[in-house]
């Protein structure tokens, strides 16, 4: 482990006990959030993401080890491991120069070298190489000649030395090209997806994360021919002809003949592939990254709270969904209302909307944001509530998704999928993050070729920032869903159906201590998941905090140095303001904790997410043909990506931002300008109807 610390700290540039100790708790178990939260005496107060850094890092360093030992073992099987080429193996740190290093001992398919080799042309090849062949020899003819020039060849391929020296000239000058793939028409209609790229070239250290992700698209779809590597081989070649120095001109002809052959056919297509495999890499992080933060902002937006909601699933001919939930989010009522098919049926959808309204005592209207969304907002404002209700545009991303899915089965066996996807809507405006859970992060709508990506690095991502989200807010024990639970410090898909099983059976847990009666849920877990949990109707004031249970006994002495009880300390600030810290400064618990337990007895379980805001579309804009140029607009931000923002603006089209529109200066990250769910004055630059584009700028707007 000290090994692994060593690289690890130089590598993220942290001190080697941090990472030390930090390898140590995530080899324990103990998860990013836990450590983060609970562990910061043990780290330094190191955060999640270099928590998370130093996880990943140690997790590649394992299979870097382990590729080593098989190598190792490969090699010494064939009887070819001397301690310089052990030693060489040992010492590498990365894995292209370990694969390198075992290249030519990799066993391999018949190659025109090994051929060569079988008809007994090696010896020629070693004179060609040494400087002591001559034509004048007369001992081969053309074919050996061919033959020695291919065991040169696949030598010069597999010489690690060479091979660096030519990445370094891939790297210096490779060029990312794309042009139209051979055999496919230029009126075939998949091409104008691709049009822009059909002659590209541009430097690999300039090409941009979204356009890697769109020309290797264009290749897959089969419309594109994508190339990376320098435009001239001159160079490359050259850097190779040092490799063996001859005095015989006829051996250095032949030597030349074999590096040229050496270059195009074996050392260009596997480098080629190497900086492909970089690019996409590269590119794959950069839109994980944008997505995760998507992602991110998206589950933390703010929640309208626990208010009783009329949720409507919007559509023209089949008729708008309508489901009644109450505070917690239950289904009440749910019936059909169709405002589109005549005036005396819009009619008696406003009478309808009023009557479920009073009845049901409905504070807040939820409208999905899809199909007939626009419009049957003109129809909620047409009623004349009793009471005070607001009405709220929800995004629907992802909404059909959760409808078909076991999770909705499970919850509403009875109903079909439009009552699903109603109530949906409802809870996401009410706590966006506890039904957000319930979907797969690709299908909510806020990334950035997200098929095109590493699909397990994808997941990884994006389950990590779930966890870490729902971990940041806390979950409500009593109330949680199987899938909120599941992402809880320590507790997982298996221990969130007993915990939910035992709720069902035993009726709600009485306080955190409760959770040790779950079968299956033991120390380890509970130590992991508890100061994330929150049970508001417990006895003991901490367990609606995210005060650890491991601490309630200092808190309680805390609370005891200033004359009081628990429950007394967190509500009279200045009882609080009484207690020197520093009296409470023990082995494991420094002034960092103490603070937090601080912050905690403050705000007990204090929700981090903004508070609710109404956003309101210009009522005169409800389609794409109602948008003009230089209008100013109010918009919602729906997705961000590296090459601009999509902001929604009423019309069912989402407009650009393009990076360049951002700020009167050069942004090179749309996400510092802009966030998700902002709200904001666009004005409009360009619309092109026939492609259904919008394109928006935020200069220049008064």
């Amino acid at each position: 482990m000290s090994n692994y610390a060593i690289i690890i700290a130089n590598r993220l540039e942290l001190n080697q006990r941090q990472v030390e100790k930090t390898i140590e708790l995530l080899e324990q178990g103990a998860t990013v959030p836990f450590i983060a939260r609970y562990r910061k005496e043990a780290t330094g107060s190191l955060n999640e993401v270099q928590i998370a850094a130093i996880r990943d890092l140690l997790v590649r360093l394992k299979e870097l080890d382990k590729r080593r030992e098989a190598i190792v073992a490969s090699i010494e099987e064939q009887g070819k491991l001397t301690p310089e080429l052990r030693k060489q193996i040992e010492a590498v740190d990365n894995m292209t120069d370990l694969e390198d290093l075992y290249l030519p001992y990799r066993p391999k398919r018949r190659t025109r070298a090994t051929i060569a080799i079988e008809k007994g042309y090696e010896p020629l090849a070693d004179a060609i190489i040494s400087g002591k062949w001559s034509v004048a020899s007369g001992q081969w003819d053309e074919e050996a000649l061919a033959g020695a020039r291919d065991i040169i060849a696949e030598r010069l391929s597999e010489d690690a030395a060479v091979r660096n020296r030519v990445r370094n000239v891939f790297r210096r000058k490779a060029m990312l090209t794309s042009s139209l793939a051979r055999g496919v028409d230029e009126n075939d209609e998949r091409v104008g997806k691709f049009e822009s790229w059909l002659d590209w070239k541009e430097p690999i250290g300039k090409a941009p994360s979204h356009r890697i992700l769109a020309l290797f698209r264009g290749e897959e779809a089969g419309v594109l021919k994508v190339h990376v590597r320098p435009d001239n081989s001159s160079e490359a070649v050259a850097s190779l002809s040092g490799r063996w120095s001859v005095a015989s001109s006829q051996c250095a002809k032949q030597i030349q003949l074999a590096t040229e052959d050496a270059y195009k056919r074996l050392i260009e297509p596997s480098i080629e592939n190497e900086y492909r495999n970089l690019l996409k890499e590269k590119a794959d992080k950069e839109a994980i990254r944008v997505f995760a933060e998507n992602l991110r902002q998206l589950l933390l937006a703010a929640p309208l709270g626990q208010k009783r909601t009329l949720a409507i699933d919007p559509g023209f001919r089949t008729g708008c969904k309508v489901v009644c939930l109450d505070a917690q989010g239950q289904l009440l009522h749910n019936e059909t209302i169709y405002p589109f098919t005549s005036v005396r049926e819009e009619r008696a959808a406003v009478s309808k909307l009023e009557a479920l309204a009073e009845a049901f005592e409905i504070e807040a209207i939820a409208i999905g944001n899809g199909t007939a969304g626009r419009e049957t907002e003109e129809v909620v404002q047409r009623c004349r509530f009793k009471n005070k209700v607001i009405a709220v545009s929800v995004s629907e991303a992802g909404a059909s998704v959760y409808s078909a899915s076991d999770v909705a089965r499970r919850e509403f066996p009875d109903y079909d999928v439009t009552v699903r996807g109603a109530v949906s809507i409802g809870r996401r405006l009410m706590d966006p993050l506890s039904e957000l859970v319930k979907i797969d992060p690709k299908s909510i709508g806020v990334g950035q070729y997200q098929h095109d990506v590493d699909q397990k690095l994808l997941a990884a991502s994006l389950g990590d920032v779930v966890e870490s989200c729902v971990n940041s807010v806390g979950v409500e024990l009593n109330t949680a869903s199987r899938e909120l639970l599941s992402y809880v410090s320590g507790i997982g898909p298996a221990l969130a159906d007993k915990i939910v099983d035992y709720r069902n059976r035993n009726g709600a847990f009485a306080d955190r201590q409760s959770l040790l009666k779950v079968k299956g849920l033991g120390e380890k877990a509970f130590e992991q998941c508890a100061g994330f949990l929150r049970v508001r109707e417990s006895k003991n004031p901490l367990d609606r905090s995210a005060v650890h249970p491991e601490r309630y006994a200092l808190v309680e002495k805390m609370a005891a140095s200033v004359g009081t009880d628990v429950e007394t300390l967190m509500k009279d600030k200045e009882l609080r303001t009484k207690i020197v810290l520093a009296d409470f400064v023990g082995e494991d618990c420094g002034l960092p904790t103490l603070k937090d337990i601080m912050k905690e007895l403050e705000k007990p379980g204090l929700d981090p997410r903004a508070k609710f805001e109404v956003f309101e579309f210009d009522k005169s804009v409800t389609r794409i043909e109602d948008v003009k140029e230089g209008m100013v607009l109010p918009g919602i931000v729906t997705n961000i990506t590296a090459f601009g923002a999509f902001v929604d603006i009423g019309v069912h089209q989402d407009g650009l931002i393009h990076v360049s529109q951002m700020a009167n200066r050069r942004v090179a990250d749309p996400g510092e300008v802009v966030h998700l769910h902002q709200h904001l004055k666009v004005k409009v630059l360009d619309v092109d109807l026939r492609r259904k584009r919008i394109s928006l700028t935020l200069k220049n707007i008064e």
